[in-house]
């Protein structure tokens, strides 16, 4: 048991260890030390009530089975109760809600924390999926786009817009009346091209006459979204898996049906990680054939953004500094020939650093209209603070049209961020100019000073 020793709300257990190498001597990874080891962090699921108090006791489970350590059968005891009979606050131990996030710490690592004899059906995401999944301007960003490119698309929208009376196959103008013939509307085809886990197929499906197609490759992220069709009541027949009516899974992008073009194609151009995805242009320019007029891809264009900053932490994380930190070992000059140059999954919220300037547009990467593009240009920078150089941060701006856009670095972004750390950092004094060159080739971006 744990005792409580603050008021809050109860909703993980983070362990690290002590490595005690001898009587006198212990590593340990706690997150107040200054260490390369990271923690481990169980979620806490399916308690009745999550808020604790001083006083009460955490009872759990610990076990360390196959090498891996568990956590189960979490429950609260208040101050007032006694041990050995306890108020427990989980729930019933036969439920187990589908996409756990507790089943996902035991898909990566297998650590667990669910109840041991929960015998239903579970699925499993990755850290970065179920980021996506509470990413909520994400979600509200592209219904409204999809909506209003299918608003666009839908026939009968002046009408509407004249605020005319529309009944009986008749359009009332005014004094005149008009006789309309209404054919059987065909479907708007919207096909999510997104790498990994997405519900935007299912959220197209509810913007009216929509057949939507998911690209998912994988069995378990079929079955999720089966589930989350069957769990909000949308017909599991609208949604279709459009590896399943292509050939060769490598040319995912084609037509729909010999005789029709897509109203929306959705693209990955971002990955989780901070980097552009590979071949995207490639695949925007293939899609744009693949459109029907009127048609559009999301996004539409994305603008990367970056800043100068000192941080001492990119730099002992991206390459040995010296010898001192290797005990008189001369190891730099041969293992920093392997650094990478370009640091991701960064929050930037939290790295710690100093911003040199203010962010400025680096890159602009135009899906719809590609003449717009340039793989080579120069960012003047002004430097708004002195200090020391050591790495370009950057992330993006996707605009689904021009009025929605999605920032990669928010708060609520599923997005991390990634950051060129440079060889050789440099002092700048405040309102200096400094000069930055970008090349962008086949996805591959770099920032270079020039000097």
């Amino acid at each position: 048991g744990i005792p409580v020793t603050k008021e809050g709300t109860l909703d993980a257990i983070v362990v690290w260890f002590v490595l005690q190498l001898d009587e006198e001597h212990s590593l340990s990874t706690s997150p107040s030390e200054e260490t390369c080891w990271e923690q481990a962090v169980y979620p806490v699921h399916d308690l009745a009530d999550y808020w604790i108090k001083p006083g009460d006791h955490v009872m759990m489970e610990v076990s360390c089975q196959d090498y891996y350590l568990r956590i189960q059968s979490i429950s609260v005891f208040g101050s007032e109760d006694e041990m050995d009979v306890g108020k427990s606050f989980t729930k019933n131990k036969d439920l187990l809600s589908v996409g756990n996030e507790a089943e996902l710490c035991s898909a990566l690592a297998n650590l667990q924390t669910r109840q041991p004899d929960a015998v239903e059906q579970t699925c499993l995401l990755e850290s970065t999926e179920i980021a996506l999944l509470n990413n909520i301007p994400y979600h509200e960003g592209f219904k409204m786009a999809m909506r209003k490119v299918l608003s666009s698309l839908t026939p009968g929208k002046v009408c509407q817009a004249m605020d005319t009376h529309c009944q009986n196959n008749t359009v009332s103008c005014g004094s005149g009346r008009i006789i309309v013939k209404r054919a059987p509307l065909n479907p708007f085809y919207v096909l999510d091209v997104s790498e990994g886990f997405s519900i935007l197929p299912i959220i197209a499906g509810t913007l009216g006459q929509v057949k939507p197609y998911s690209s998912v490759e994988k069995d378990q992220h079929r079955i999720i979204l089966d589930l989350i069709c069957e769990a909000n009541h949308f017909p599991k027949e609208t949604l279709e898996f459009w590896l399943r009516h292509v050939e060769d899974e490598s040319a995912v992008l084609q037509r729909p049906k010999s005789d029709k073009l897509w109203s929306i194609i959705i693209l990955d151009v971002i990955e989780p990680s901070g980097l552009i995805q590979q071949e995207i242009m490639e695949k925007a320019a293939i899609s744009r054939c693949l459109l029907q007029s009127g048609g559009k891809i999301f996004p539409q264009y994305v603008l990367m953004f970056g800043l100068l900053v000192e941080s001492q932490t990119l730099v002992e994380e991206s390459a040995v500094q010296g010898t001192e930190r290797t005990l008189g070992l001369n190891i730099a000059p041969f293992i920093n020939q392997f650094q990478v140059p370009i640091r991701v999954f960064l929050d930037l919220s939290s790295l710690p650093c100093i911003p040199l300037s203010k962010p400025v547009e680096l890159l602009r990467l135009d899906l719809m209209t590609p003449y717009l593009n340039t793989s080579n240009r120069e960012v003047k920078v002004q430097i708004c603070k002195s200090g020391q150089v050591t790495a370009i941060p950057f992330w993006y701006h996707m605009y689904l049209d021009d009025e929605i856009r999605l920032d990669t670095s928010s708060e609520a972004s599923h997005w991390k961020q990634a950051a060129v750390v440079l060889d050789n950092p440099f002092q700048v004094e405040m309102g200096e100019e400094l000069v930055l060159n970008i090349q962008h080739h086949k996805s591959n971006v770099s920032i270079t000073v020039k000097q």
